[in-house]
């Protein structure tokens, strides 16, 4: 199967960094505190996840085109950068009086298991996440009040962030690709489908015990986990919007770049003043 990244694509690392030295309010999201429970379990997994995304895609750079192991590297400058931001970020929801030891110690938990997967099942774990964060970052650019009532530095950097994700997001699976060459099409379907559905079913039940720990941690606790369901399928409804964007990765002759967005990427520079350093 040939890779369908566009021949004009450019990955840019943007090293940029925010909100050095500045106080976060504790429910930063807008004043939303099940917006702002999602959105923090969310950014705990970003350090060492994307560290594990690095990991997975390098391991398959040999052999590689010249074109895709440039892209490689610059996606893990990327995701280094990324990593480094969320660092920084969740150390100000630390600052701000929540205590991330118990969300932290579910992503450490993923890793033990990680270790003892083949390297092969492991990109396409990587694979389907990084599918989940380009559809994420496509719905939070394309929707200009998302990101409402938030502090201009923080929205910023989450706006940075999804920029480069849909920038990148077809590394992973053309990385997939050149490792499953001579795999058969029924081989190579069977196990990133399996992967989708078994990263589906454990992130988001994960991500929601997390922001229920939290909202618990704000006094909140009764009802949190029916508020968060709400958030995520109602009202916005995160993962209602981006249904049609994740069952499109079951179909045949899928591609990340079977819909191109870069348009999103440019309104967003200009917008937001983001332009590549």
């Amino acid at each position: 199967m040939k890779a369908k990244t566009p021949a004009d694509l450019t990955i840019t690392p943007r090293d940029r960094r925010f909100g050095r030295g500045a106080g976060q309010a504790r429910w930063w999201m807008g004043g939303d505190p099940v917006a702002t429970a999602f959105h923090n379990a969310l950014s705990i997994t970003f350090p060492k996840g994307e560290a594990f995304f690095i990991e997975s895609v390098k391991a398959f750079r040999d052999g590689a085109s010249p074109r895709l192991a440039e892209e490689i590297k610059a996606f893990t400058q990327q995701e280094v950068m990324h990593s480094r931001e969320h660092v920084a970020f969740n150390k100000r929801v630390v600052d701000a009086g929540y205590d991330l030891a118990p969300l932290e110690r579910v992503v450490d938990d993923m890793l033990v298991l990680i270790k003892q997967r083949s390297a092969i099942v492991n990109l396409a774990a990587t694979m389907a996440l990084e599918h989940y964060t380009a559809i994420l970052a496509s719905l939070m650019l394309k929707n200009p009040g998302y990101f409402a009532g938030v502090d201009a530095e923080q929205a910023e950097m989450w706006r940075w962030h999804a920029i480069e994700e849909l920038e990148h997001k077809g590394v992973a699976y053309d990385t997939w690709l050149h490792a499953t060459r001579d795999w058969s099409k029924w081989r190579r379907w069977k196990l990133k489908s399996l992967m989708m559905m078994l990263v589906t079913l454990n992130f988001w039940r994960k991500r929601v015990d997390g922001a229920v720990e939290l909202l618990r941690q704000d006094g909140l606790e009764k009802g949190a986990r029916r508020r968060v369901w709400w958030y995520l399928l109602v009202s916005p409804g995160l993962l209602r919007r981006i249904f049609p964007a994740w069952i499109a990765y079951f179909l045949p002759g899928f591609h990340p770049w079977n819909h191109d967005d870069r348009h999103l990427i440019g309104k967003a520079e200009t917008a937001y003043a983001m332009a590549p350093a």
